[in-house]
């Protein structure tokens, strides 16, 4: 029998693609799966959209937030209920390919893996743009100077390495959570085929800067490393960024 995956999903204001990314996971050819949506205080038709899946198919549900918690808090509150074998994590504004559990889990059972990913494709409303195609392996201290991978694209074994939670961060919570499993594996490995798809018109991006100072934050506040080591973490980390943008 297929092992149970929780797929864990946080929503906030999500009405205009929630919808899609549901119906992604309903068209798996993988079957054995719960949905496990956390809604973050919606103020759209958010709740609305989510609860007319609850009542079509018992696999879905729903639990909402007394008060904003941010991504991670409601990824962590989805965890806490999540019964499966296997973790997973689709965001309210991306999608599945139709194999994309199967292929991910046949092969995490196959060579024994704890923590996988995939490539995956960006797109947006005007259509389909380029591909992530992410290192095939990542160790903790490769994956300290930058996060390859794709949050919609992980998978962990619960089952092996235990429930892991994210770190209560507005941003880079998902870096935190491959960093703590990263300590206890030797590796994760990543199936060299494009499996999703990552939405970059939803409003989420921000601004490079932005993005600079939540990582700094997150090497001293997260990690707590000292200056020079967050220094040299930073620096790393920034160069790469540069490279890949501009090339």
């Amino acid at each position: 029998m297929e092992p149970l995956v929780s797929i864990i999903m946080p929503s906030y204001n999500s009405a205009r693609t929630i919808a899609q990314s549901i119906d992604s996971v309903l068209a798996q050819s993988y079957s054995n799966w719960e949905l496990l949506i956390t809604d973050d205080k919606s103020n759209d038709d958010t709740v609305s959209l989510i609860n007319q899946y609850v009542a079509k198919d018992a696999r879905i549900h729903l639990f909402q937030n007394t008060e904003n918690l941010g991504a991670g808090g409601s990824r962590n509150r989805s965890i806490e209920e999540a019964n499966g074998k296997y973790i997973a994590f689709l965001d309210s504004d991306d999608l599945w390919l139709a194999n994309k559990l199967a292929v991910q889990i046949n092969y995490m059972l196959q060579h024994q893996i704890t923590l996988s990913y995939a490539w995956y494709q960006k797109f947006s409303d005007e259509g389909d743009g380029g591909c992530v195609e992410s290192k095939l392996t990542v160790t903790y201290q490769q994956l300290l100077y930058g996060n390859v991978i794709g949050c919609l694209t992980a998978v962990y074994d619960a089952e092996i390495l235990g429930k892991r939670y994210m770190p209560l961060i507005r941003k880079r919570q998902d870096m935190g959570l491959w960093l703590d499993i990263l300590k206890d594996i030797d590796m994760a490995h990543a199936i060299p085929k494009v499996l999703a798809k990552y939405r970059v018109d939803s409003g989420m991006t921000q601004n490079k800067l932005m993005v600079l100072k939540w990582q700094w934050l997150f090497y001293r506040q997260v990690l707590n490393f000292g200056i020079i080591k967050s220094t040299v973490c930073f620096f790393v980390y920034a160069i790469k960024g540069f490279v890949k943008y501009f090339t």
